[in-house]
């Protein structure tokens, strides 16, 4: 059994090299800076398409997180309303070829499959939880947030969020250790 940990980690993305993420721990409590990338099901399933028709994806993946979470409108004087996660078995389908194009850090909510964390073990790539139920929330980690690509999807398109200080927590960590397995 993996035991939630108090030891915080930072995490600045994109990642340079391995190291950052060498050191996290599932259970670990992290926070994360610089870029960030907003997908879920529909924009998931157009990198897929991309991918396997070998056309160029719109976002560089390597190095980078990608965040399951529809954003709301921002209400007036602030830059993004709700940011909380969305449901993370759902891009099960779509990740392992994404973490074999040099993602780093897939993040949502809920558990994983053991495909998935065994992905994270080839690929040393980690899996963070965002705090579920908590999106008015952690919009105040959000400095700036723009529409990036498949902007026709509306809030299942890919957004671009400049972060400070986001909280999380490992779910899974590079060695697949996964604190849902017991």
């Amino acid at each position: 059994m993996v035991r939630l940990n108090i030891m915080k980690k930072h995490l600045l993305f994109p990642l340079i090299d391995d190291r950052q993420i060498k050191s996290v721990r599932a259970g670990d409590e992290v926070e994360i800076s610089g870029t960030i990338y907003v997908a879920r099901d529909a924009a998931h399933k157009k990198l897929a398409d991309a991918l396997n028709k070998n056309k160029p994806l719109p976002l560089p993946l390597k190095g980078s997180i990608i965040y399951y979470m529809g954003p709301t409108p921002a209400p007036p004087g602030k830059i993004i309303g709700s940011c909380g996660p969305t449901t993370s078995s759902r891009m099960d389908k779509y990740t392992l070829p994404l973490l074999q194009s040099g993602l780093k850090a897939t993040m949502g909510k809920g558990g994983r499959s053991e495909e998935i964390a065994a992905g994270c073990k080839k690929y040393k790539a980690v899996y963070l939880i965002a705090y579920g139920g908590c999106g008015a929330y952690l919009n105040r980690f959000v400095k700036k947030s723009e529409c990036f690509a498949y902007c026709e999807l509306g809030p299942e398109a890919i957004y671009k969020l400049e972060v400070k200080g986001f909280p999380a927590i490992a779910g899974i960590d590079i060695k697949g250790k996964n604190i849902y397995n017991k």
